[in-house]
């Protein structure tokens, strides 16, 4: 008989590249709400994912 091994989560570059673009709210706490992106598994704060947008569009007025 054979087993099949789970899959192995993404390599750590492929997840620093992730733009995060489908998350889903996995927790809510007082102060906070977490999220999970569909794409690379990452869970963060959403206000995380807020700052990332904002130095994103930081960056491209910069490269100007």
């Amino acid at each position: 008989m054979t087993t099949s091994q789970p899959p192995q989560p993404p390599a750590r570059t492929i997840r620093e590249q992730c733009k995060h673009p489908r998350v889903q709210i996995v927790a809510r706490d007082e102060d906070a709400e977490y999220v999970e992106c569909k794409e690379c598994g990452d869970v963060f704060e959403s206000s995380e994912l807020k700052d990332m947008a904002l130095e994103e569009t930081k960056g491209a007025d910069e490269e100007v």
